[in-house]
């Protein structure tokens, strides 16, 4: 990979502004025949919680007509087993960052300091997720909600702390805001956006869970314009993504503020996108003797 393509965010080097979204590259060696981990400027591992989860019951998936709905409902085998047999696996191997989640403020401080370890490169916080000692709330959809998550788990690590925003909310920038205050590193957006599918002929939602995330090409104008908003409002580094299936598509969020994408779901049509993705932004940049600081932000407005 071309040095254009060479970044820093956080303290942390990276061949590639081009990361692997949490939940669509499992722990990264999954995908080891199509992607040369190396190149890629993190993988953002699979969710993990405190005790391992199976996940919901019932279909967790269902393709729509540009992008796909899921509630897998964060399976995972665990933190003690991510860090006595994943971890030693698959930390020489590229920048590894852990997506955590918790049922409350406690959680992500626990997780946070069990994961302040070697091999660690990041810790990214979902928010995304149901406060169950005040009542069900959604972290990502209060401010100080949202905060206290970030707050607390920057006092249990020395790690840098990207917190992944939930688009399903009124105004994303006064969340962005909230954690940008509380000592978040870094910003990464979006996560998916809550939807649903009836099937027409038994009458009933398809997914177990009734509602799930919504992903894919389809989110893909809402992420770059929040991205765009939240570059206004915030002054550290954001991860962009939400339907990236093109450099062409990176390169709009580049454009928009972010300082590195994300690939998610299409990694589950094409596993080797990640790569054409970073090939392309280099063709990109090289035939306009451009870096990629020089299009960062730079929408014309």
């Amino acid at each position: 990979m071309n040095e254009q393509l060479k970044t820093e965010i956080c303290g942390i080097k990276m061949n590639t502004p081009i990361l692997a979204a949490s939940g669509t590259f499992g722990f990264g060696e999954e995908f080891t025949d199509f992607v040369d981990l190396e190149k890629l400027g993190g993988v953002m591992v699979k969710c993990i919680t405190l005790k391992p989860r199976a996940g919901n019951k019932g279909v967790r998936i269902t393709e729509t007509p540009a992008g796909m709905l899921n509630c897998i409902g964060l399976e995972n085998p665990g933190v003690e087993k991510f860090l006595t047999e994943i971890l030693p696996r698959i930390k020489n191997k590229m920048n590894v960052i852990v997506n955590i989640s918790g049922n409350s403020v406690e959680d992500y401080g626990e997780l946070a300091k069990l994961l302040d370890v070697e091999g660690v490169a990041a810790i990214e916080l979902n928010i995304s997720c149901p406060n169950v000692k005040d009542g069900g709330i959604i972290f990502g959809t209060n401010p100080k909600a949202a905060a206290a998550v970030t707050s607390t788990a920057k006092k249990f690590t020395s790690k840098p702390v990207i917190v992944k925003l939930s688009p399903n909310v009124t105004d994303i920038t006064e969340i962005a805001r909230a954690v940008e205050s509380a000592g978040a590193d870094c910003i990464s957006l979006i996560n998916t956006l809550m939807g649903m599918e009836i099937n027409i002929h038994t009458w009933k939602p398809t997914l177990g869970n009734i509602t799930g995330g919504l992903s894919g090409g389809a989110v893909k104008p809402v992420a770059v314009r929040m991205v765009y908003q939240v570059a206004q409002a915030v002054k550290v580094p954001i991860i962009g993504m939400g339907g990236i299936r093109t450099a062409a598509d990176a390169i709009e969020f580049f454009l928009a503020g972010a300082a590195a994408v994300a690939v998610g779901t299409a990694n589950f049509a094409n596993p080797a996108v990640t790569m054409e993705i970073a090939n392309g932004l280099e063709n990109y940049l090289a035939s306009r003797d451009l870096n990629l600081r020089d299009i960062i932000g730079k929408v014309k407005i």
